[in-house]
């Protein structure tokens, strides 16, 4: 796997915190809602009563944002140089991390940690340090 470092640049790294910080800050505002993306989209399979309108919404964003930030600002879409196996792979095993630990990154990392959840901390170091580990195995073992 190689990573496309001409994606990674402090001013969009700082722009994407600003929109996921503002959309975690809208959401607790207008719903009561704390933001974890994992959770959300798995609402959406048993919604509550007046829940599944936004929680779509939400999963909509995700999937238009990168078209629109394509389309808009000539945002180019990153290259992933690995196999589509590994892809899958990888995203069930995040998928899993998540139930495991009750959230996603953004659950825990931004808004549990905002809140200095101590759940949060250890789900977020947890998360951190597995990935340092699965790149350490990937890229110099694998």
């Amino acid at each position: 796997m190689q990573i496309d470092w001409a994606h990674f640049t402090p001013s969009s790294a700082l722009a994407g915190g600003a929109l996921i910080g503002r959309a975690a800050a809208l959401l607790l505002l207008r719903e009561g809602r704390i933001l974890g993306a994992a959770g959300i989209f798995a609402g959406l399979a048993q919604p509550k009563p007046d829940d599944f309108n936004w929680r779509l919404a939400f999963v909509g964003g995700l999937v238009v944002a990168p078209g629109l930030a394509q389309l808009l600002l000539g945002v180019t879409a990153p290259q992933i140089a690995t196999s589509p196996n590994v892809l899958i792979v990888g995203g069930f095993l995040v998928g899993l991390g998540a139930r495991l630990a009750n959230g996603c990154t953004s659950g825990h990392g931004v808004c549990g940690l905002a809140r200095l959840s101590p759940r949060s901390l250890a789900a977020t170091l947890t998360f951190m340090v597995a990935g340092f580990i699965a790149v350490f195995v990937f890229h110099y073992l694998g």
